[in-house]
């Protein structure tokens, strides 16, 4: 039986998946994502994180059929560009060929697509969107992504398309970590939410964010970290998931009303470790945003979690092969 490795490369963890012909997970393996270095730094640990998961498959990386990667950035072929919430990505990379040559698997093919797409594939085919023929898929994390299912198959646009985290709720708002203004992603992206945490903190404002984070040996606050404040009802935490959920819901309803879909679903680091009680916040915060307010659309969370990403990272190669 044929087998396939899936990589999802995220702001603050790697995560590999080894799949097989019925979309069981044979092997799983997750590393943090290096925060210093560049690309060849990342590509290597992606490498390492995909052997990890292959030997707990009990396979070789050259036994796999095909290499699926779900990446942040630009991605023309087997290359990625301006993946800002990554160390040092700004220009563009070679990662298909980096991968290839670190797995020394020259013959298999690797395939690379968006992050959230892949993941929202995912989520249509096996997890919380099988019910529905369109909807979106929005991914909370170190940034905000969406992906698009419309009639059942992924919308790219021109190949930037599924930027919620980038739509602006607030004209000349805060400061985004794209360089613009007022975008989701400057309230919600966890590097965003850090770095005003940062800000607060050093201007007196008391937190156990950042107690947490050097308590559980962490160099960011993950989305366990801002899960572990709230739950010890920290103020300053509590706040800024609030300004994170407002924008969300601002920004995820003027999508609906623009495509009319019938569901969200919500996924990413903060997305799955908040879950439930948090998806049906955000469903509440759209609905004063929402045109068609007597019909909104379901909000779920994304059903596969964590692997989501690197299974739908795999399903790119397993559909082709």
């Amino acid at each position: 039986m044929s087998s396939y490795g899936g990589i999802d490369l995220g702001g603050t963890k790697i995560q590999a998946a080894v799949i097989d012909e019925q979309n069981k997970v044979l092997g799983q393996a997750r590393r943090p994502t290096p925060t210093v270095g560049g690309p060849k730094d990342v590509a290597k640990e992606m490498a390492e994180t995909l052997r990890e998961a292959a030997q707990a498959a009990k396979l070789e990386p050259a036994a796999l059929k095909g290499i699926g990667v779900g990446s942040p950035g630009v991605i023309e072929g087997g290359n990625v560009s301006t993946a800002r919430n990554l160390p040092g990505w700004e220009g563009t990379f070679g990662l298909a060929k980096a991968l290839k040559s670190a797995l020394g698997v020259g013959g298999i093919s690797v395939k690379i697509g968006n992050d959230v797409q892949v993941a929202t594939d995912a989520e249509l085919e096996l997890g919380a969107g099988r019910p529905y023929e369109s909807l979106i898929g929005v991914f909370w994390g170190t940034g905000v992504g969406a992906g698009l299912i419309l009639d059942g198959k992924p919308w790219l646009g021109q190949g930037g398309a599924g930027e919620i985290g980038h739509m602006v709720v607030k004209m000349n708002g805060a400061r985004c970590t794209c360089g613009r203004r007022g975008c989701v992603e400057a309230y919600a992206g966890r590097a965003a939410m850090e770095i005003q945490a940062r800000k607060l903190h050093e201007k007196g404002r008391h937190t156990d964010l950042f107690k947490l984070m050097k308590e559980h040996d962490r160099t960011r606050l993950t989305s366990g970290i801002w899960e572990r404040a709230l739950a010890h009802e920290d103020k300053l935490a509590t706040e800024l998931i609030e300004r994170a959920i407002g924008a969300l819901g601002a920004g995820i309803a003027s999508a609906v009303n623009l495509l009319d879909v019938p569901a969200v679903i919500i996924g990413g680091g903060l997305g799955v470790r908040l879950g439930d009680p948090y998806a049906k916040r955000i469903a509440s915060a759209m609905q004063p945003h929402l045109f068609a307010d007597d019909r909104p659309p379901d909000v779920h969370v994304a059903k596969l979690g964590d692997l989501g990403g690197a299974i739908g990272a795999a399903l790119l190669v397993r559909v082709e092969a």
